[in-house]
Parts: C-alpha cells; sequence; structure tokens
C-alpha cells in the first residue's frame, strides 16, 4: 500500500490494476441455496443482503448498512432501532451464554450507533423438550445483562416448535435508544489521518466458544468478552465529542468492520500489526488453527475512528469505565490505537508489520467459526 518509488513499470501497473480488481469487486450472489457461508458476516453474506433483501425491502440510507437504523421522531429528535438473532451453540460458553449475547449484542449495536440504549423486546423459538430449568437460567441471564447495561426487556414472544425443528432455543432482540441532540457518526464523517481506536483485546469470544463445543483437541483458559459497551461509548463521546465512527466487531471481526469502513468512507485503512491487542492464549489457539485473530468475532468490544489528536483522550476515556466482573480483559493490552485512514488504496485494509512490509487483509467470503453469536 505504499506509493511506488520512482517511475511505474509494468510490473507496478499490473499490481495496481490488481489493487483495483479488488477495490471494485462487489459481492453477487450466485448460490441456488442458502449456506452457513450466507450468516457468517462476510462477502456471503453482504451478497445474500444485497440480492435479497436490499432488492425486497430497499436501503433507507444508500451510503452505508450500520448496526442500526436511525429514525427522526420530529423536533429534531432521533432514535435508533435494531433487531438481531442469536443461535450460539453451545448455548452456555465461558464467560456468558445465550441469554447474556442476546442483550448485550443488541444493546451494544444501539450504542454504536450513537444512541443510548433504553428498551429491549425479547422472542423466543423453543424447541419442544427443553428443560424448564435452562429457560430459567437463559431468562435470569438476560436479567443480569439488562441491568448491568441499564435497560428494560418490556415486551416479547413465545413460540414452540415440534422436536428436530430448532436446536434448543432461538433468541430475538430489538432494541430501541435515544440518539441526543446533535449526535451524528458515520463513515462519511471521517477523513484522512484520523485515527483507529480499539476497546479491548480482540477474537476473546469466537475462540472462548469454539473451546466450549469440545471438538478440537485444544484447551486454553479463554473466556468470551461478552459484555455491555455502552458505558464505554458514553465516557467516550463525552470526552472526545468529535468520534467519527463506531462499530462493534462481532461476526467477521475487526477485519470485516475495517473493510466495511474503508468501502463506506472510500479511505484506506492502515492497521498497525504490533498495536493489535490479542490475549496470548487466543493468538496461541488461533494459531493453532490457522485463523487470523482479526476475522475472529468479539462481544464486547468496539472500534472507533477519532481525530489524531484526540486518540490518546480516547483511550483514557474508554479505560476509564471498569470492566465486568468475569472480562478477559488484560490491562496491558486495550484499549489501544490500531492504525489510521489513508488516501492511498482507498477501499482497501492492510496492516503494516514491524519491518515496513505490509499485507492486505480482504472480507472473507464465509466465517471460519459458525454459529459463534
Amino acid at each position: 500500500m505504499n506509493q511506488p518509488a520512482g517511475g511505474q513499470g509494468g510490473g507496478e501497473a499490473a499490481a495496481l490494476a490488481r489493487i483495483d480488481a479488488v477495490r471494485a469487486r462487489r459481492p453477487r450472489l450466485n448460490d441456488a441455496v442458502v449456506t452457513l457461508a450466507h450468516g457468517a458476516g462476510g462477502k456471503a453474506s453482504a451478497a445474500l443482503v444485497d440480492a435479497v433483501f436490499i432488492e425486497a425491502f430497499g436501503q433507507p440510507c444508500p451510503d452505508e448498512l450500520t448496526d442500526a437504523a436511525l429514525l427522526d421522531v420530529g423536533s429534531g429528535g432521533q432514535i435508533a432501532l435494531t433487531t438481531d438473532s442469536y443461535v450460539v451453540n453451545p448455548r452456555r460458553f465461558p464467560g456468558g451464554s445465550i441469554g447474556h449475547l442476546a442483550v448485550n449484542g443488541t444493546v451494544n449495536d444501539l450504542a454504536v450507533s450513537g444512541a443510548r440504549p433504553a428498551w429491549l423486546s425479547a422472542a423466543f423459538v423453543i424447541e419442544e423438550g427443553m428443560e424448564v430449568a435452562e429457560l430459567k437460567q437463559i431468562a435470569a441471564d438476560m436479567r443480569q445483562a439488562a441491568s448491568q447495561a441499564g435497560v428494560a426487556i418490556v415486551t416479547g414472544d413465545t413460540k414452540v416448535v415440534p422436536k428436530g425443528a430448532a436446536d434448543g432455543c432461538f433468541i430475538t432482540t430489538a432494541g430501541v435508544g435515544i440518539v441526543p441532540p446533535g449526535r451524528r457518526l458515520g463513515a462519511k464523517q471521517v477523513i484522512c489521518g484520523d485515527a483507529m481506536v480499539v476497546s479491548g483485546p480482540l477474537g476473546s469470544h469466537g475462540m472462548a466458544v469454539m473451546m466450549a463445543r469440545g471438538n478440537l483437541a485444544l484447551e486454553a483458559d479463554i473466556r468470551s468478552d461478552c459484555a455491555p459497551v455502552n458505558h464505554q461509548v458514553e465516557a467516550l463521546l463525552a470526552a472526545v465529542p468529535d468520534v467519527r465512527w463506531m462499530r462493534d466487531a462481532t461476526r467477521g471481526g475487526l477485519a470485516t468492520v475495517a473493510n466495511e469502513l474503508a468501502r463506506a468512507s472510500g479511505l484506506g485503512v492502515m492497521l498497525d500489526d504490533a498495536a493489535l491487542p490479542v490475549i496470548p492464549a487466543v493468538r496461541g489457539a488461533c494459531d493453532m488453527l490457522g485463523i487470523d485473530p482479526l476475522y475472529v468475532a468479539n462481544e464486547g468490544v468496539f472500534v472507533a475512528v477519532v481525530p489524531a489528536q484526540d486518540a490518546q483522550t480516547a483511550v483514557e476515556a474508554i479505560a476509564s469505565v471498569p470492566a465486568p466482573p468475569n472480562h478477559p480483559a488484560d490491562a496491558a493490552l486495550s484499549p489501544a490505537v490500531i492504525g489510521h485512514l489513508t488516501s492511498q488504496a482507498p477501499g482497501l485494509v492492510g496492516v503494516q508489520n514491524a519491518f515496513g512490509g505490509t499485507r492486505l487483509v480482504d472480507m472473507l467470503v464465509g466465517d471460519p467459526l459458525p454459529r459463534i453469536c
């Protein structure tokens, strides 16, 4: 992603042409049936959303698909509305459960959209034969997570399906939040030179779920980072009112949200390999499985873009909010300034190593870790 030195020879021209081809690619749906890859948050998901749902329902915001819809409610006020479904397997894992996920995931989608989460709905699809005791524990987990986030679960629905028609229990939550006047976030706010900040270590949730499945010959003390981020977000916005953009790095991890930002902003994203916070146990597990931690899901980590001069203030503001008691964050690893926005290679994401080399980080077609949320 560095500028060519000297004149542009045939090899350099060919390399730049390949980069332009990568930049221009837009996922297309060529599949006749839905596969697990279509639910993984990568290129296959984007293709499915474009070809089926955007085609049918339209896209309210033509420039960017975000985690929540911002809706005008008159007199200049706005609310944020979001919805998400949770099908994680197993339903309980180190650091959380499907109940914690169902609350925190929706709260976090509202928070990174600039809203203050307020109310949630919860709908349950329950398979015949599920033990009532487990269902009660899931509901208790949801109550605990809602209390921690400061939101109320105010309505819901329950459906029971025959045995074999679902995998125990699926949960869908929708959330409503209030957007304070004057608060605006989005990829179009980002400018060249801005800094990218991550609120905590990467990849803990996805690897914790994989370990909990028990089908890998690996053992590691890895806990999910599942937690609400709205308190950290509010601390950040109070300290740095000019925050440009935020996303929670869930399915597809940091690599996917960075690619989405690059394409929506028209700028390049350059990450610093040495600055990326990854807990050693997570990095070791990823190395053994051949998975890049940049693509592994998080459920209590968000990414923000701030003016370069405010980067350290942003880190200090996020760090000022205590992590939940069971959070896996290592104080030496989080939060961190992990990169910047650049005019070079617009629409692409790169990672620069300590030796000055750069590798491109594209969006995956699917996800190597299905059903992690």
